[in-house]
């Protein structure tokens, strides 16, 4: 079967599923030339120089035109959802760091595509869809995670410079991005009303890496530090006190995208899990004649497709509706997130001992999917943020 018959389904047409089979086999290709001998376990400068390859060879390739708006070098003005997590599903399903090279480039760069003015756009959004540079999205801090208004990074003005004090943490592409997009506290207003966008180029004198970070799914990471770090009156993004909306908008357009990433890999696990099942002899038999291993494989299918129909209605409402999808959106991260660690866990354990073994396709996707349950905005997150909008609908 095709890898991309699930998207015969009403809300994709004709050229959504040639953009999905073109980029199937294009990134069959492009893993072995672009990640050759790194591995899952390769340190931080084998992983920087694989996603710098990435985010290249996405670029030359065209798919990057996805994350920025036409006029800038992109493909769709504004930026189109069912393109961007077919996109995501279909690189997650052949490597998590072609995944996260491609959506970086269109978060880290979403907040001049929302908000900033002609000239920042100019200056950036070719460049970043043509992956000749590097973006990253800065928000997250020690003390202010999901808690957006606790930001305590500051930015005052002073003629025309802003000067930026403060941490950034766990920051995505830190360490290898050309600019990032950071909120700081400008204080227009207490809390989430007082936070400013701008854009920081990497060199700036008093931003620095503070820190490089390692985790189980390794990527570009980073603790940034801003020390009387001056930054143009020109880089502002939006207008003072508009930064938290502007944060929030950026990570509507793709949150989805996350739950198309773990779609992705719970697809791949699910074709693990059934190679594994019809080949592996045991007591006469093969796995896959066991009822239990047909339950299984039941659960792990109807998991991917259900978590598949929020995830492509949360598209479909944006494109196609032109609605806010907040809760539709979060609906989706939640469940494709979820549910990709149940299907990941069972093919694992259908492995058995070859399934934690380092270097296994299902041990990479195991520490592959666990920081989708976290990044942009933890499953606890989501519900908070489905079960509030469904207050504020019935009010």
């Amino acid at each position: 079967m095709s890898r991309t018959a699930h998207l015969r389904l009403p809300f994709f047409d004709t050229a959504h599923r040639a953009f999905a089979e073109e980029l199937d086999q294009w990134a069959a290709q492009a893993v072995a030339d672009i990640e050759g001998d790194a591995g899952s376990d390769a340190k931080h400068g084998d992983v920087d120089a694989a996603c710098r390859r990435w985010v290249r060879a996405l670029g030359a390739a065209g798919w990057l035109r996805q994350c920025v708006p036409a006029g800038y070098g992109g493909a769709h003005d504004p930026l189109q959802s069912l393109y961007l997590v077919i996109a995501r599903e279909t690189l997650a399903r052949h490597s998590g760091l072609a995944d996260f090279a491609f959506t970086m480039q269109g978060l880290g760069s979403a907040p001049i595509t929302l908000a900033g003015s002609n000239e920042i756009k100019s200056r950036y959004l070719p460049r970043v869809g043509s992956g000749a540079a590097i973006a990253a999205f800065a928000l997250t801090e020690p003390e202010a995670g999901s808690d957006v208004a606790a930001t305590s990074t500051a930015a005052r003005r002073e003629n025309d410079h802003y000067v930026l004090d403060g941490e950034k943490t766990f920051i995505s592409n830190g360490g290898i991005a050309d600019f990032y997009g950071v909120f700081a506290r400008t204080g227009e207003a207490p809390g989430a009303g007082g936070l400013s966008a701008f854009v920081v180029d990497a060199g700036t004198p008093g931003f620095e890496i503070a820190e490089r970070i390692e985790v189980v799914a390794p990527h570009p990471l980073a603790r940034l530090r801003f020390k009387s770090c001056r930054v143009p009156l020109s880089h502002l993004i939006g207008t003072p006190g508009e930064g938290f909306k502007i944060a929030m908008r950026s990570l509507d357009i793709f949150r989805a995208g996350v739950a198309a990433a773990a779609l992705g890999f719970a697809r791949r696990a699910l074709d693990e899990a059934l190679s594994r099942a019809t080949t592996r002899k045991m007591f006469g038999q093969t796995l896959g004649d066991f009822q239990l291993t047909q339950a299984a494989l039941a659960d792990m299918a109807t998991e991917i497709d259900a978590a598949a129909l929020l995830t492509y209605r949360a598209a479909w409402l944006r494109d196609v509706e032109g609605v806010t999808t907040t809760r539709e959106a979060a609906m989706a991260k939640m469940a494709a997130t979820e549910g990709a660690q149940r299907v990941i866990d069972r093919a694992v354990q259908m492995f058995g001992g070859l399934g934690v073994g380092v270097g296994s396709v299902v041990e990479h996707l195991y520490r592959e999917i666990r920081p989708l349950r976290i990044y942009e905005g933890a499953t606890e997150v989501q519900k908070l943020i489905i079960g509030r909008d469904l207050l504020k609908a019935r009010n």
